[in-house]
């Protein structure tokens, strides 16, 4: 058996919690361990406290590392804080007017949803800034007297400040953040714009200041719970860029959780693939609630035009998309007599019908568990059983709905499913000009592998890979995310413009020296930090930019346009809008270990399978008898602790040394 690198001494443990499941994975004397433990909706750092005295035993040092849903559900949910925004006289509605885009373009009247900041909480100030930073209007001290009362009346649990060209000159927010802090209580959480993201565009960036001032007061009370009783000598939090975060600047600016843990499965797919010979995939992680996409063509994408609740959100985040499908979406049959699946879930209470814990809607799972797909004695390594007799009678009730039998209706459910990510599949491939010929679809997830085969068909992709424990891969992708920290300012500055170069060197030199020193603050050692360069460009008279190296980025940014659009305009002058520093510390050295080479040990087991309405007979194996080289063709399923694999009949399934199964279509 071959290993990787050495690995630290002290444990480490990455945990993701889901909507059904919370997810560990602990390396540790360069063995990993995983566990799943249910979620507890009601307070998610539960399961994740249980789940770590469950899977340490004795060990009394360990660092974790955190994959977090708590701030994306509050604001999908709506429940976060009270919310005062401060921002200058006149714009108080810049929230609610937005962009003055069409929500749904063909309706006649558009419906969006409320901002998350009430039109009475919104409270305007004296005092201007122009774009340079000038100040043309002095802040009125006794205003900010009054201003304290005010926020004290309104019985508020957050603020926000949000004042206009605050990233050409913060000194006007600041003197607001010292008086309010001056004057209020110290638990009360103030969120300040040139802080969380000192750029241009202030409905942006008072979205996102609103944003983390929205769920500044959970993930504080959430975050601080952990680093109180979980003991762990070290905590990090998954960023939504595919970086760690320490967890006290998670708990100053949480609006950076919100993709948290789907990033780390972005990051882990990428890193099983590369290790399989794959460098270009479409990653496909289906879990209990919904389905996250992201293409990575031999790197994560990242975009800044993100938008969560639609909220938009001015931070570096993957570039996922998500979809309202995952093994617990609920089937029902609609008044028009149509099949429709999720977007509801059953999630982790009472969960499918076949858990046995009170659910009555039939689920993906549940028509999983019918079809023999997801044997019912094999659960989480066969230490559950699920119950296939309990999913009968509600799947009737579907199939009489749709003149089906049982199966065909089971099949129904898992197809409507299949459509929606697709769909998903498509948006972030084929509609941004990839060609799915070119990749690999990595699936993970606990029902990602009962789903990649069908839609690695559909979309025409090369080929499948589902890497080992692909249940826990989030949980796993956080340990091979490096730590990072990122600087940004606006500065508007033309190709034309004298001693540019300079001026732009000057700037990112500040940037660079900001972003090493938190890192370092944060207790990464100072040579293992590395930085990367870059600018937010666009042509003179544009409205949105191109981000490209810093170094010769004009013309880095006339390629960059030519490949995105499709023409370049090598005579028209390039602004420099935004300046970027990316500081980043080196990922766990996690290495990785060959399967043995021995003889293969696996006994496959018979069992039946429907698939396309009649039932097959088909193989059953566990992954962990599988050895490097072993082939089998489909129909099989392969059972491992994490999740299930369905292989259809028509492919055929191969193991390579890492472990991971390869499936290719005859």
């Amino acid at each position: 058996m071959s290993t990787g690198p050495e690995r630290p001494s002290t444990p480490l443990l990455a945990v993701d919690t889901g909507g059904t499941f919370t997810d560990l994975v602990l390396l540790t004397d360069g063995e990993i361990r995983t566990l799943k433990v249910p979620s507890t909706p009601h307070d998610p750092s539960q399961a994740v406290l249980d789940g770590i005295r469950e899977i340490l035993g004795n060990a009394t040092s360990f660092a974790l590392l955190h994959g977090s849903t708590v701030a994306t559900n509050a604001l999908l949910e709506r429940r976060g804080a009270r919310v005062v925004l401060v921002t200058n006289e006149g714009f108080e509605d810049v929230i609610e007017i937005g962009r003055q885009d069409r929500p749904q373009l063909y309706a006649l009247v558009g419906h969006r949803l409320p901002p998350l900041v009430d039109r009475q909480d919104r409270i305007g100030v004296s005092g201007r800034l122009g774009p340079q930073g000038e100040e043309l209007t002095p802040l009125d001290a006794r205003a900010l007297d009054g201003l304290v009362d005010e926020i004290r009346t309104r019985n508020a649990e957050s603020v926000a400040i949000s004042l206009l060209h605050a990233y050409a000159n913060p000194a006007h927010e600041r003197a607001v953040a010292e008086a309010l802090r001056s004057g209020l209580s110290d638990e009360l959480p103030i969120s300040v714009s040139s802080d969380i993201v000192p750029e241009f565009r202030e409905y942006e960036r008072t979205s996102t200041t609103v944003l983390n001032a929205y769920v500044a007061p959970i993930m504080d009370r959430y975050l601080g719970r952990l680093a109180r009783e979980a003991d762990a000598t070290h905590i990090s939090i998954m960023g939504s860029n595919g970086g760690a975060l320490s967890i006290e600047r998670a708990r100053r600016e949480p609006v950076h959780t919100v993709l948290s843990g789907p990033a780390g499965g972005v990051v882990g797919a990428l890193t099983w693939a590369q290790r399989s010979g794959f460098d270009s995939v479409l990653s496909f992680d289906m879990g209990g609630t919904s389905t996250d996409v992201s293409l990575c063509p031999g790197r994560p994408l990242r975009t800044r035009e993100f938008s969560i609740g639609d909220q938009p959100a001015a931070i570096p985040v993957i570039d996922i998309h998500t979809v309202g499908a995952g093994g617990g979406s609920i089937a029902r049959v609609d008044a028009g007599g149509a099949l429709r699946v999720g977007p509801r879930s059953a999630g982790a209470q009472p969960g499918p019908i076949c858990y046995g814990n009170g659910g009555t809607d039939v689920t993906v799972t549940d028509a999983h568990v019918w079809l023999g797909r997801l044997p019912a004695d094999a659960f989480l390594g066969g230490t559950r059983t699920l119950d296939r007799h309990a999913i009968e009678e509600p799947l009737r009730r579907i199939a009489e709905s749709l003149g089906m039998s049982l199966n065909e209706a089971a099949e129904g459910i898992l197809a409507v499913a299949d459509a929606a990510m697709e769909r998903a599949l498509r948006v972030i491939s084929v509609e941004r000009g990839y060609d799915p010929v070119d990749f690999a679809v990595v699936a993970f997830g606990g029902a990602g592998a009962l789903h990649v085969a069908e839609l690695t068909h559909r979309l025409g992709a090369r080929s499948a890979l589902i890497p080992p424990d692909p249940g826990l891969l989030s949980a796993y992708g956080m340990l091979a995310s490096p730590v990072t920290r990122e600087s940004s300012r606006t500065v508007f500055l033309n190709s034309l413009m004298p001693e540019i170069e300079t001026r732009l060197a000057t700037e990112l030199d500040v940037l660079e020296e900001s972003a090493r020193n938190s890192l370092i603050d944060e207790g990464v050692p100072d040579g293992s930090v590395t930085t990367e360069r870059w600018i937010d460009a666009r042509y003179q008279g544009q409205s949105f930019e191109l981000g490209v190296p810093a170094q010769g980025w004009v013309e880095a940014f006339h390629d960059a346009h030519d490949e995105r659009y499709g023409y370049r305009r090598q005579e028209t002058p390039v602004e420099a809008v935004t300046v970027r520093v990316v500081a980043s510390a080196p990922a766990n050295e996690l290495g990785a270990t060959h399967l043995d080479s021995e003889p293969s040990n696996v006994e496959p087991k018979p069992v039946s399978v429907v698939h396309g309405g009649t039932a097959h007979a088909a193989l059953s194996v566990w992954r962990q008898d599988l050895r490097p080289g072993d082939t089998f063709a489909g129909p099989l399923v392969v059972q491992e602790y994490s999740g299930t694999a369905w292989v259809p009949p028509g492919w055929t399934m191969t193991v390579d040394v890492w472990g991971t199964l390869h499936l290719t279509e005859d």
